[in-house]
C-alpha cells in the first residue's frame, strides 16, 4: 500500500496534470478564523448572505463537510487572462473572473476526475471536492496548506500568483503529507487595496463589510441598491476587480492557461443595450453557462440602469425608457433613478408619465426622489 507520500505525490501531480495552478495540504482541524468569521456575521457584515449564518456552526470544522475529514488539498487555479479594456460609452465592466465560463461547472469537473482517482489508488478512502459552495474557510486552509497568506483586502495572496486564482478543496479521511503553512504576512504598510475601494468597502484592513462592496452590490443583493452607494458603482455591471487591480503583489501574476477561462466575445466589457435588449430565449443562451448567471436578469438590468445613469451615454435615454415599463419592480426603480440623474426634458416627461401609471410603492418613492432631482443644479453629461 502506497505510504501518506507516495500518495500525496501523486494527487500534486494529478492535480498539476488537470490545470490547477498551484497545490498543498492541510489537515483537518478547526480554523483559526472561525472567531472572526462569528464576529464579522455578528456586525451585520455578510448583508443578505443569509446561508452563511444559517451554516455558522459548520464552518468550525471540516469534518462538517465530509465526516472523518482529516486532511485537505487545497488547489489553485489562475483565471487572469486578457487584460480588461476600457468600456466605451453604453458599456458596463464585467468582472474579471466571469469573462469566461462557469468556474464552478469547470472546477468541479476536474475534482471530480481528481477524486475518482484517489479512490483507484485508495478504494476505501472518502472523498469529496467543492469549490465554494460549502462550508469551508478556504482561505485560511489555503493559508494553512502554504499557498500564501490572506491579504488586506480579504483575499488568498501568493507572492509568485498575486491573487486572481479561484480556490478548491479535495477533502479526504486519508491522513496526508501536510505541507508548511505560510507564516508571513506580506502586505507590509501597503494600503493600495483599501484607499482604492470606490464605496470603502473595508471598515479595516482585512475587514470588508460586503454590504458596501460592488461585486455584492452587483451580484448577491436581490433588492435595490442602497441610493448613496449608486454613483459610487461607475461602469461596474458585474462584480468588481478595483481592490485586485491596485495590488503591487497582481503585477507579476501569470497568465492563466486554461482556454475556458478566455473572454467569451463580449463579455469584456459588456454592451448595455445588447444586454437590455435582449429576450429570456437569448439571455438564458447567452449567460446559462457563465458566472453571471447568478445575477438572474433582474439583477444585470438593474445594474445596467445603474450604470446608465452613471455615465450617461447617448443612447441612456432609450435604454431607460425600454425598461422604465419593465415587469420587475426593482428594474423599474433603477431605472427611475438613471432617468433622474440625466436631467433632461425628455426624461423628466417620462418619468412623470410613469409615477401616473406605477402602482408599487417603492417604484412611486423611486420616482419621486428622480423627479426631485430635476429641482436641483443640472447635473453634467449627455443630454436626451
Amino acid at each position: 500500500m502506497q505510504t501518506a507520500q507516495q500518495v500525496t505525490a501523486w494527487l500534486k501531480a494529478e492535480a498539476r496534470r488537470l490545470g490547477f495552478s498551484a497545490c498543498g495540504v492541510a489537515p483537518a482541524v478547526s480554523p483559526h478564523g472561525v472567531h472572526r468569521l462569528a464576529a464579522w456575521l455578528e456586525a451585520g457584515y455578510a448583508g443578505e448572505m443569509k446561508y452563511i449564518a444559517r451554516r455558522r456552526a459548520a464552518y468550525t470544522h471540516p469534518q462538517s463537510v465530509l465526516a472523518g475529514a482529516r486532511s485537505l488539498l487545497v488547489l489553485a487555479m489562475n483565471y487572469r487572462t486578457a487584460d480588461p479594456q476600457t468600456p466605451p460609452p453604453g458599456y458596463g465592466r464585467v468582472s474579471r473572473y466571469a469573462w469566461g465560463t462557469d468556474y464552478h461547472d469547470l472546477i468541479h469537473a476536474r475534482l471530480c476526475t481528481l477524486a475518482d482517482g484517489l479512490r483507484r489508488l485508495r478504494p476505501a478512502a472518502q472523498v469529496r471536492g467543492v469549490v465554494d459552495t460549502a462550508p469551508l474557510l478556504e482561505r485560511e486552509f489555503a493559508q494553512l496548506a502554504g499557498l500564501g497568506w490572506i491579504g488586506k483586502h480579504t483575499l488568498l495572496l501568493s507572492r509568485e500568483a498575486g491573487s486572481w486564482f479561484f480556490l478548491a478543496v479535495l477533502l479526504t479521511d486519508l491522513e496526508l503529507e501536510y505541507d508548511t503553512p505560510h507564516q508571513t504576512d506580506h502586505c507590509g504598510t501597503c494600503r493600495a487595496c483599501l484607499d482604492a475601494c470606490p464605496t470603502q468597502a473595508f471598515v479595516a484592513p482585512y475587514v470588508l463589510d460586503a454590504r458596501r462592496c460592488i461585486s455584492y452590490l452587483t451580484i448577491e443583493l436581490r433588492g435595490a441598491i442602497p441610493h448613496e452607494l449608486r454613483p459610487a458603482m461607475g461602469d461596474w455591471l458585474f462584480g468588481c476587480d478595483v481592490c485586485q487591480e491596485v495590488c503591487p503583489w497582481n503585477k507579476r501574476a501569470p497568465a492563466a492557461e486554461e482556454p475556458a477561462l478566455a473572454p467569451r466575445p463580449g463579455h469584456n466589457p459588456l454592451s448595455l443595450e445588447e444586454l437590455i435588449l435582449m429576450d429570456d430565449a437569448v439571455f438564458r443562451a447567452r449567460f446559462r453557462h457563465t458566472p453571471l448567471w447568478r445575477a438572474r436578469r433582474r439583477g444585470l438590468l438593474r445594474n445596467a440602469a445603474i450604470v446608465l445613469g452613471n455615465t450617461r451615454p447617448p443612447q441612456a435615454f432609450e435604454l431607460l425608457c425600454r425598461i422604465a415599463g419593465d415587469a420587475d419592480p426593482i428594474v423599474r426603480g433603477a431605472a427611475a433613478w438613471a432617468l433622474g440623474q440625466l436631467q433632461s426634458p425628455a426624461a423628466r416627461a417620462v418619468l412623470a408619465q410613469r409615477l401616473a401609471a406605477e402602482t408599487d410603492p417603492a417604484v412611486q418613492s423611486e420616482l419621486h426622489m428622480a423627479l426631485q432631482q430635476y429641482a436641483m443644479p443640472a447635473a453634467t453629461g449627455q443630454q436626451s
